[in-house]
């Protein structure tokens, strides 16, 4: 059995039940359960619709994201983050480097890199030799300044954790910012690179080895063996080129307002709603969160 979820984001001007109804009927699905009045709705199919890319195309267009997915098995008990332009708004090392002068070539660079078109670790090092000379204080600078959290986060966290999920945050970033927002939103662990500083400045560098695209597989599967879970118990969520192992591999992988090239690769893509779609791609009704 499949489910099909449809949901719209805080923003959208909501999900109209007859809209829900004529799709169920289209693809033969079963009652519809309103997960929250106009704003979430599913229903269980017996198989994959053939048309549903051509159907989630149309929905684009109507602000409401659409999944099918395996019925079984889909509330997970692990859930794994990137951080950057995931779990907050930003992309931290942009933010610094906007702070250091050099903001617009950084970013061009990291788009790039999020895009797929530059090979991660060496645009990193790239990214990071612009940031030379920075005074380290910048670091704080830019979190009481600059970082917001992405919408839905902390119920997503919360919700979960309630539930007995573990939670970790896995990012390409550094460790200055991982630190700050998992205490923040409860994650229990976090894993990204580490700036080097010396005499209260950045040298240029980061230290080895690079958390990339693979360390964040490797995170997914050690993580995983030392909990006894399997990595079909997972649900990961990303936004970037570097984020595709991790997704691919997880049970369940979501596409967060992703890069279109990254995007195209999952299964899973959420670009209407916020965090809370992945509480209600799992099946939690908005009744159910737990609000921090």
């Amino acid at each position: 059995m499949f489910v099909c979820t449809l949901l719209t984001g805080i923003s959208g001007t909501g999900l109209d039940p007859a809209l829900v109804e004529a799709l169920r009927n289209a693809w033969g699905g079963g009652d519809v359960v309103w997960l929250s009045p106009d704003e979430a709705a599913e229903f269980l199919l017996p198989e994959m619709p053939d048309n549903r890319w051509e159907v989630w195309a149309d929905l684009q267009l109507r602000g409401i994201d659409l999944a099918v997915q395996g019925a079984e098995g889909r509330r997970k008990k692990m859930l794994l983050a990137d951080m950057d332009s995931t779990m907050i708004e930003q992309e931290c090392i942009d933010e610094l480097a906007d702070l250091a002068g050099v903001g617009d070539q950084v970013k061009n660079i990291t788009a790039r890199a999020m895009n797929g078109e530059l090979d991660f670790e060496g645009a990193l090092r790239e990214r990071v030799g612009l940031l030379k000379g920075l005074d380290e204080d910048v670091i704080e600078q830019v979190l009481a300044e600059r970082i917001t959290y992405m919408p839905g986060g902390a119920a997503l966290l919360a919700t979960m954790k309630a539930d007995g999920a573990y939670a970790a945050l896995v990012s390409g970033g550094f460790t200055a910012f991982t630190a700050r927002v998992a205490d923040d939103l409860g994650f229990d662990a976090n894993r990204a690179n580490t700036l080097l500083i010396e005499d209260g400045q950045l040298i240029g560098g980061v230290a080895n080895p690079i958390l990339g695209r693979e360390a964040k597989v490797d995170a997914l599967e050690e993580i995983t063996r030392r909990l006894e879970l399997n990595v079909a118990d997972v649900i990961a969520v990303g936004d970037g080129a570097n984020d595709l192992g991790m997704l691919g591999r997880a049970g369940s992988g979501v596409a967060l307002h992703a890069k279109p090239s990254v995007a195209e690769q999952c299964d899973l893509r959420i670009n209407h709603g916020d965090l809370t779609a992945l509480l209600f791609l799992q099946g939690y009704a908005r009744a159910e969160f737990v609000i921090p």
